[in-house]
């Protein structure tokens, strides 16, 4: 097993909650790990079938098999189990319930009526570019690692993802979207989900893109809400505050996974990244997960911005703390050109900044302290020390 990140916070959380909730995508290694952690508690999945309608029809029954808890995995998928467990904390301060779903829209939605205050929540995405490193996996290219993706079953069964994409999405269709409101028509859905891969690192366009899917605005937005609260994709937001220029209000859209948006865009070889038409996007998405990794991975729950103004002028991705911005500018290119600096001077303009405030993340090999600022290689994210640093 990789050791995953987010092994010491669930750890020290325990210690202060009787209830942990762990959300994230499907097969992101979430079960793995609770296992790994809480060896001790008996698991107990809600996605059988038999379990379930246990579960359902005869909570407090089903409940007292664990009189010291369990781990109960896809919780969602017995909403009333959650007021039962309210009750037994509250009674037993030696009880502990470790909660795992992939829908994060239900889950939640129960957690606030039921669980508030008494649960410690943490996400758990696809491995990080260091836990594919502890676990001695590497790529002898970017490319290579966009179109594979960072699912952990990828790595464990040794599947390729041309054979587990699909499947992904398949069983993402079958088992989440039919839970969900919204949605009719299965395979417009599907289509839905593939024009949104072919929008990543775009502007987020309502109108046009339920134009294309033949679908109103409005459906286009619930829609995506229902990939959002299931980890398919993300809302980068824009970064406003403290400007007067005319700036872009509209978010950016990005997959949790590069290797599923290249599955849905019909990339079927790593060769074909190269040359495709996405592969800046793609790049792109692949680095700004690494920082939303860094922060969920260590508990905190905030994600990157952009900056954009009305003359096109645009920083890719902003890591805020409080006060604190620091810009990086993201380029696929694999040779270092001061050109990429071009939008990282301008911002330093406007914010009075030093020539060192920045930096540009590239598709080289080699990380290079310059006189204009910092290019890092895409292997070596961990010298951008900010948020989530240990």
């Amino acid at each position: 097993m990789i050791e995953r990140t987010l092994t010491k916070k669930i750890v020290a959380l325990a210690e202060k909650f009787q209830v942990i909730t762990l959300t994230g995508p499907r097969q992101s290694g979430k079960t793995t790990l609770v296992k790994a952690v809480f060896p001790a508690l008996p698991y107990v999945s809600l996605e059988e079938p038999d379990i379930r309608q246990i579960a359902l029809t005869d909570p407090r029954g089903f409940l007292s098999n664990y009189p010291d808890g369990a781990i109960l995995d896809e919780v969602q998928n017995t909403p009333d189990l959650f007021s039962y467990i309210q009750s037994l904390v509250d009674q037993n301060r030696q009880i502990q319930f470790i909660l795992t779903g992939s829908s994060n829209f239900l889950l939640m939605e129960k957690i606030s009526q039921t669980l508030a205050g008494r649960t410690a929540i943490l996400h758990l995405l696809p491995f990080s570019f260091a836990e594919l490193e502890q676990g001695a996996q590497s790529f002898d290219d970017y490319e290579s690692l966009i179109f594979k993706g960072q699912y952990p079953r990828i790595y464990d069964r040794a599947l390729a993802p041309t054979d587990f994409y699909p499947a992904y999405i398949q069983t993402y269709v079958e088992r989440d979207v039919r839970m969900m409101k919204n949605i009719g028509d299965i395979n417009t859905f599907i289509r839905f989900i593939q024009l949104c891969a072919g929008r990543t690192g775009q502007l987020l366009n309502y109108t046009s893109l339920a134009n294309d899917a033949g679908i109103s605005p409005n459906t286009a937005k619930a829609w995506l809400s229902v990939l959002e609260s299931s980890y398919i994709v993300y809302r980068l937001e824009p970064f406003h505050k403290n400007f007067s220029k005319r700036l872009v209000k509209s978010p950016k859209l990005y997959f949790y996974d590069t290797g599923l948006a290249c599955s849905l865009l019909g990339i079927r070889a790593a060769q074909q990244v190269n040359s495709h038409y996405m592969k800046g996007a793609l790049f792109e998405n692949l680095v700004i997960n690494e920082f939303v990794k860094r922060n969920l991975h260590h508990g905190e729950r905030r994600y990157p911005y952009f900056w954009q103004d009305s003359r096109g002028k645009e920083i890719d991705c902003l890591l805020v703390d409080g006060e604190a911005i620091l810009p990086v500018e993201i380029k696929s290119g694999k040779t270092i050109s001061n050109s990429y600096f071009a939008n990282l001077s301008y911002w330093r303009h406007l914010n009075k900044l030093p020539d060192s405030a920045g930096y540009v993340v590239y598709g080289g090999e080699q990380s290079l302290q310059t006189s204009i600022g910092s290019f890092i290689s895409w292997r070596e994210l961990d010298q951008i020390l900010f948020l989530g640093s240990d």
